[in-house]
């Protein structure tokens, strides 16, 4: 049996599709509007950085260091470490005591700074912090966590270590406190505060 479809029946038909088709296109452009494009979305790696090795440190950010406000671009030139912590992290209370006694007060006279970072606590819990755990390098309060957000995702935890070259490029990033990990970064820091200060 054959079937036989008029001209205005196709027109009909055609103009359907054509109806179905834009509606599938709209959805799809909707959908895509409502999920992180590609070239934009923030992906955590296994140790909850969004940043990476060889890329420039991000420093839309200031710092209270002292009695003055810096930034990581005033500071470029030296070698820096950033250490997000927290009061209430144990891990971090134990990095601590390693990082004051092995790094800071080993480097701090080989063109390095390194910068506690107090995450999502207020200034007087810092400034408590910083007092009970006897350290002498800088604790930055960073109580919105508009530093550590630039770096990890939000909920990825604290006790995490960031290394920046004289360049500003992330060379090391640490997660959690393994000894082995711990040696592998001051390594890196001894050799870039040998190559910045001209020593062998």
């Amino acid at each position: 049996m054959e079937m036989y479809i008029s001209k205005s029946d196709m027109k009909i038909l055609f103009i359907v599709l054509c109806f179905q088709l834009m509606v599938a296109v709209s959805y799809g452009q909707k959908h895509d509007n409502n999920s992180p494009k590609d070239s934009t979305q923030i992906i955590e790696d296994d140790q909850g950085f969004i940043v990476k090795v060889g890329q420039q440190a991000p420093d839309h950010f200031k710092l209270k260091l002292g009695n003055g406000i810096s930034s990581l671009k005033q500071l470029r030139g030296k070698v820096i470490l950033l250490q997000f912590t927290a009061n209430w992290c144990e891990v971090c209370r134990g990095e601590m005591a390693y990082l004051e006694r092995d790094v800071w007060q080993v480097y701090r006279n080989r063109n390095f700074i390194l910068i506690g970072i107090d995450v999502n606590e207020a200034p007087e819990v810092a400034r408590k912090f910083h007092n009970d755990m006897q350290i002498t390098y800088p604790l930055v309060p960073d109580p919105e966590e508009k530093i550590f957000g630039q770096y990890a995702g939000n909920l990825s935890g604290v006790a995490k270590n960031v290394v920046i070259d004289q360049f500003g490029k992330i060379v090391c990033l640490t997660s959690g406190f393994d000894l082995g990990e711990f040696g592998r970064m001051i390594n890196i820091i001894k050799t870039l505060t040998n190559t910045a200060t001209g020593l062998n």
